[in-house]
């Protein structure tokens, strides 16, 4: 099933269908729907228009909380590692 340039492959649209999806399972879909995505797609605008086309109408939906998940991490950015994140005497 071919999806919209938000969804290419109909992942996002296809969770929602899925009677008593897990939220285990909505992130295994979220995962490959953002490695789906055309390189240089803004992925966070897109997101935000997925949460909005979606989670309006299923707000307790597992899959809205991932996304809506996604996005807050996004915006907040952590660094992982290097010589700044060690401790120094």
């Amino acid at each position: 099933m071919k999806g919209d340039e938000n969804d290419p492959k109909g992942l996002i649209l296809e969770a929602y269908r899925i009677d008593g999806i897990s939220k285990s399972d909505c992130r295994t879909v979220f995962l490959d729907w953002a490695l789906s995505l055309p390189d240089g797609q803004d992925t966070g605008r897109v997101l935000k228009v997925l949460v909005r086309q979606y989670g309006t109408d299923h707000p307790d939906h597992p899959m809205t909380e991932v996304m809506t998940e996604g996005l807050a991490s996004m915006a907040t950015p952590r660094r992982r590692g290097g010589w700044r994140s060690r401790p120094r005497n």
